[in-house]
């Protein structure tokens, strides 16, 4: 894309805030309005999924708007509920008024704050307080949709109560707030995300209840199982016949449930361009907004500190490394890379077979050209393992105990030079090593010593012959010999504090990582690439997520800001395939101060991706949804949602005009240059260089 061509996308950072923060006075001017919403999802308070994250990391940004005016639904999971929920009344009585109707029906409603950032109310429905009326919602269901559940879908059937039980509680809420609304009649949005929280939806438009509905859907039902069946889904999406295969994987019901929320909502939200490809084909209706996915956005006091950050947890991944490479560690790991990949363990959706398969083509690319750059894959997909490899445990404890006992000599060396040099003179050789320290550490050195090669894995892992990472690596040959230039580590649970062989958290994994790779084939749209932008690590992402469409419509130049976007859409797999191999050989050959530009770059890319920029569609889905039922709303709309655009990083570069003389010096790691006193135009040309 052009800079004439993406001109008109251009404006900087504090315009794009403008238009949300202008609403952000916590729900004074809803309160004046009698404007109300709720936002009804599955997962509020009840940790299944990434629409999880979507709900919590919004929270913030949705009280700010509409403070103690937005509630939050979902149905009571204890487990869940009883560490992040603070029971308690609402903070209206209206609301408290409604609970009370509903609970005097025999329903059992839990309320109070979630405590997550905003700390905003929630209503939470216990659903097997309600199961004696499911025959009754299940009738009525049918009577006015004709769509029929089976008896023993006891998701669906859960689905079913919740839904009724939350549209009962509208029902009652609006009354209540109709009687307090001194003359104003209540103005209520009910936002509800994805087919479980979609009957409610359903319930609330057949009983004609006046309010605004929304519906979300953050991936269609039958979309996610074709693309499990290895269907080739994007070339085929208008050629499905949608209620046969439906049928065929036995959730027709379902899809009739999701299909019938998306057509009777005032307004239908898709997360990303491509979900929304996807729903105008599967559930016959164009989305009339796209709703992106933040990320709450704290920013560090000075732009290095994050390189900091990053330098703190490479040292621990390098002391993995080492125990794990143990008796074949003939690598320098000042010239490795870290690369990974991480998510549900669905193979193909996740791209991990062109992963392998372009990392095979990658170890052949830097054995040709004979250059001393390691790369360590990681592979981080949950599955069922059986325990730790014996291997890599051993590995562990031979790197301690040689680097326990080198501090120990260590130590005694000091003491004894400290008395020599007392003496006044120099230490020679043999006051420094005594044969006992000379021994000790021999014996440290052949027991790194191995037989076989460095595993793939870290755990054993249940049929691992029938496991299709392992399959691949095998079939790839990438086992971890001498001669290999880029080394495998599977790890099949995802990471916290606490694993005794990485001893770091997630984001700290993700941190001390150089480049993360999410070729995925289904991605509506890709927490894993957004956190790694966050976070300033580049990544590796497709024009088939959510994420990559995003972000080639919003910058002109992707890959100078570390986001790389391999085509998987409009090109055949083995042109995929060598096209993330190229990008990886490419990035594996910038230098160090490339890299600490690039991450720079991508770092700056973090305000795109901030509830205060994306939270505004939200808004307007909502606003969308009031006009629909209140059609002289329309001057409030125009007023409080503005122009909806994207900021362009602040780092795009300058017009030659305008640009510095670059200077030569090298950056040194953790120093005040590597903030934004670099010139752009010269980090652009330097990013450059390796690419042409």
């Amino acid at each position: 894309m052009s800079r004439e061509r993406s001109s008109s996308r251009r404006f900087y950072r504090g315009e794009s805030y403008s238009n949300l923060l202008a609403c952000m006075d916590r729900g004074m001017t809803a309160e004046e309005q009698n404007r109300w919403t709720f936002e009804v999802a599955w997962e509020a308070a009840n940790k299944v999924g990434g629409i999880y994250t979507v709900i919590r990391s919004k929270t913030y940004i949705s009280t700010e708007e509409m403070g103690d005016q937005y509630c939050l639904v979902g149905p009571y999971k204890e487990q869940c509920a009883r560490t992040e929920v603070e029971e308690g009344p609402l903070a209206t009585n209206t609301l408290n008024r409604a609970v009370d109707a509903c609970r005097s029906k025999g329903f059992k409603i839990v309320t109070g704050r979630w405590l997550v950032d905003g700390n905003p109310q929630i209503c939470l429905f216990d659903v097997g307080s309600a199961a004696w009326k499911l025959d009754e919602f299940k009738q009525e269901l049918w009577d006015k949709t004709n769509i029929g559940v089976p008896h023993l879908d006891i998701e669906a059937n859960d689905a079913i109560i919740l839904g009724y039980m939350v549209a009962d509680f509208i029902a009652e809420f609006r009354n209540c707030a109709e009687q307090d609304g001194d003359g104003t009649p209540p103005k209520i949005v009910t936002h509800f995300h994805e087919w479980q929280a979609g009957v409610g939806l359903i319930a609330l438009r057949t009983r004609h209840v006046n309010v605004a509905t929304v519906f979300t859907t953050h991936a269609t039902l039958l979309g996610r199982y074709l693309c499990a069946g290895s269907t080739d889904f994007y070339n085929n999406l208008d050629k499905f016949a949608v209620d046969e295969e439906a049928g065929k994987r036995q959730i027709y019901h379902r899809y009739c449930m999701e299909r019938a929320a998306t057509h009777l909502a005032h307004t239908f939200t898709t997360v990303s361009d491509i979900t929304g490809y996807e729903a105008e084909h599967l559930l016959k209706r164009k989305p009339d907004v796209i709703t992106p996915n933040g990320l709450n956005v704290k920013k560090f006091s000075a732009l290095h500190e994050f390189q900091n950050l990053h330098a703190l947890s490479k040292e621990k991944i390098h002391e993995f490394v080492r125990g794990h490479f143990y008796g074949h560690y003939d690598f320098d790991l000042d010239k490795t890379l870290y690369f990974f990949i991480a998510g549900r363990y669905e193979f193909g959706n996740k791209g991990a077979d062109i992963f392998i398969e372009a990392l095979a083509r990658l170890n052949h690319y830097l054995k040709s050209s004979e250059t001393d750059i390691t790369i360590v894959a990681f592979m981080i997909f949950p599955t069922k393992t059986n325990n730790f490899n014996v291997e890599s445990l051993r590995g562990h404890a031979v790197t301690k105990s040689l680097r326990d006992s080198i501090a120990d000599i260590q130590h005694k060396i000091g003491k004894r030079m400290y008395e020599v040099c007392l003496n006044g003179r120099l230490p020679a050789a043999n006051d420094l090593l005594t044969k006992e320290e000379m021994v000790r550490l021999k014996r440290c050195i052949f027991s790194l010593q191995r037989d076989g090669l460095p595993p793939v894995t870290t755990h054993n892992i249940v049929d691992d012959w029938n496991d299709p990472v392992l399959c691949h690596v095998r079939r790839c040959n990438l086992f971890n010999t001498t001669s290999d230039r880029v080394k495998i580590v599977f790890h099949p649970e995802f990471l916290n504090s606490t694993n005794p062989l990485f001893g770091l958290d997630y984001e700290e994994f993700v941190r001390g990582c150089h480049l993360g790779v999410f070729p995925s084939y289904y991605e509506p749209w890709g927490y894993t690439p957004a956190e790694c932008t966050l976070m300033g690590i580049p990544s590796i992402t497709t024009n088939l997520s959510g994420f990559g469409c995003f972000m080639q419509e919003h910058i002109a130049d992707p890959q100078s800001y570390g986001i790389y976007i391999v085509d998987r859409r409009y090109i055949g797999l083995e042109d995929s395939v060598r096209q993330l191999a190229h990008y990886m050989y490419d990035f594996s050959r910038l230098s160090r101060r490339q890299r600490i530009i690039q991450r720079n770059r991508t770092e700056r890319l973090s305000d795109m991706l901030d509830w205060r920029s994306l939270g505004v569609y939200y808004r307007q889905a909502r606003m969308q949804a009031l006009h629909k039922l209140f059609p002289d709303y329309v001057e409030e709309i125009e007023n409080s949602i503005g122009t909806l655009k994207y900021p362009r990083p602040i780092s795009e570069p300058p017009s030659p005009s305008s640009s510095r003389v670059t200077t030569p010096a090298a950056s040194v790691h953790g120093s005040d240059d590597e903030d934004d006193s670099v010139d752009e135009e010269g980090e652009l040309e330097e990013l450059r260089k390796r690419h042409h």
